[in-house]
């Protein structure tokens, strides 16, 4: 269904989970090495046979299952939408009215990189090669942060993806709310070709509606900004073509599942209502009044 209001359009899937998107055995595959060994109290290891391993598999399903009905009681969401689609106002937006905790892939990813943690050490490999940093290593990145969240509601950014990363999500929690961002392709190459970034923190300036206060420099830290390789015009149709190709089977599987809401828009203080309202009909406003 589509709403026309303004500049933003709004679109609801249907409601009740369609039976596909491959969900648990990709999941399962994609999340094995992330997973310890777990015993079962009162038995001692068995090295080999078939009842060892229908054991094992036994007690690691009993705990992905009583992790994911803890998580049940608390808010999952995801939202997508192609670089330069305003996600991280968004989630930034959402995230102070709702309280839900905003995890950005790509803040995370810099952390990591910055820290030299062991992910964050492989992902260097990749990166300094020039290539994108493969589905395993950032499943394991945010995996091993949800890990850590599962008292939490939350909001990822960045994360799914792909569908190996959506298979890989499902292992752990039922996603409750996922938002598509949908922006038209003019837009989107306008908004990018002005984007400067502060590299190390990850903050991002637009030199239209949210300019440095000095041109050039990070308003926090005084340092250069920088305009990445990939937001300058030439980049940007090829970048904004792999997004589409490794979102659109994500796009699919939660519309199947009746979770997807998609907006579509050019500025996001006319989408932002409805999505405000949506997340109000999910989880109580930490604020007495919106906040933008």
């Amino acid at each position: 269904m589509g709403v026309g209001v303004g500049a933003a359009t709004v679109h609801r899937s249907g409601r009740g989970r369609g039976g596909g998107g491959g969900r648990g055995r990709g999941a399962g595959q994609s999340l094995k090495p992330l997973l310890s060994p777990v015993g079962v109290a009162g038995e001692s290891p068995r090295a080999e046979g078939v009842e060892a391993g229908a054991a094992g598999q036994s007690a690691r399903a009993a705990v992905l299952a009583t992790a994911k009905a803890m998580a049940s009681k608390l808010l999952r969401a995801v939202i997508l939408g192609p670089p330069g689609s305003g996600k991280g106002t968004v989630c930034e937006r959402i995230a102070q009215n709702f309280g839900l905790q905003h995890l950005s892939s790509g803040h995370l990813l810099r952390e990591n990189l910055k820290t030299s943690t062991e992910v964050g050490d492989v992902a260097k490999q990749y990166l300094e090669k020039g290539l994108l940093v493969p589905d395993h290593v950032i499943t394991r990145l945010m995996m091993s942060e949800l890990e850590t969240r599962s008292a939490q509601h939350w909001l990822l950014d960045g994360f799914p993806r792909t569908l190996v990363q959506a298979e890989a999500l499902d292992g752990i929690c039922d996603v409750d709310l996922v938002i598509s961002l949908n922006i038209p392709f003019e837009t989107l190459k306008d908004r990018l070709s002005r984007r400067w970034i502060h590299p190390s923190s990850g903050r991002v300036y637009n030199l239209d509606f949210n300019p440095p206060q000095v041109q050039g420099i990070d308003d926090i830290t005084g340092e250069p900004l920088v305009q990445q390789e990939d937001d300058k015009p030439e980049a940007v149709a090829a970048r904004l073509r792999r997004y589409k190709d490794a979102a659109k089977p994500v796009i699919e599987l939660y519309k199947s599942r009746g979770v997807l809401h998609q907006f579509s828009g050019t500025e996001t203080n006319r989408i932002w209502p409805y999505v405000y309202t949506l997340f109000s009909n999910k989880i109580t406003p930490v604020q007495s009044k919106e906040a933008y």
